[in-house]
């Protein structure tokens, strides 16, 4: 089969990298890494020669197919690679992650822009704008949904692994960066991720990016 080829940004900041990188390697599809460093002027001239049309990362070669926007790539990994079972086999349950990976594709805007992903920082919030407070709330409860009715079996939001944990792992960093108060089965549920072999990798890479002679 054609490699796969997987362009992501900074692994420090780039959480929609993450979440297509994320679901591959934990999934242990093998695929080659192209790291390009985000507010670079080579980025935009790498990605209008080797990518286009794509504009952003994350983006996968595959072959001659090109897929951008990381809920696609990992759709189209997890279609091309049924074994890898990226998505609950029960169908009332691929429908409820689907649909909260969706949610988290489309929505949060609160909080994406007053807690950006930065896995090596630590801050300090004095305290959430009610509209970031929601979002957080929102996302607590589809936790609390899917562990309560799907997550038998497993420390994650379906029990075993799937692409819903990859959609929100750049979330739990961002409960970790900020110091956020969740209830106690969310914050075992942002130690599961953490303890996601392939996440381990991701965030030693980060920490590498980060030391000051890189």
């Amino acid at each position: 089969m054609t490699s796969l080829i997987l362009a992501v940004g900074n692994k420090n900041l780039s959480s929609w990298s993450l979440r297509p990188w994320l679901a591959m390697k934990q999934a242990g599809i093998p695929f080659e890494e192209v790291n390009l460093k985000m507010r670079t002027p080579a980025f935009r001239d790498t990605l209008a020669r080797d990518y286009a049309p794509a504009r952003l990362v994350p983006v996968l070669r595959h072959g001659d197919r090109l897929v951008w926007e990381s809920l696609a790539i990992c759709e189209y990994v997890a279609e091309t690679f049924p074994d890898a079972k990226l998505w609950p086999a029960d169908p009332v349950a691929r429908a409820f992650a689907r649909a909260i990976a969706a949610e988290m594709h489309a929505g949060f805007g609160a909080l994406r822009q007053a807690l950006p992903m930065n896995i090596c920082g630590q801050f300090e919030v004095p305290g959430l704008a009610p509209d970031v407070r929601a979002d957080v709330d929102r996302i607590v409860d589809l936790w609390r949904m899917a562990r309560d009715r799907f997550g038998a079996g497993g420390s994650l939001l379906f029990g075993q692994f799937s692409i819903a944990d990859a959609m929100y792992a750049p979330v739990a960093t961002r409960f970790r960066t900020y110091g956020i108060d969740v209830p106690g089965f969310a914050a075992e549920y942002v130690e599961a991720i953490y303890a996601l072999p392939a996440m381990k990798v991701w965030i030693t890479d980060a920490e590498r990016e980060t030391q000051p002679d890189r």
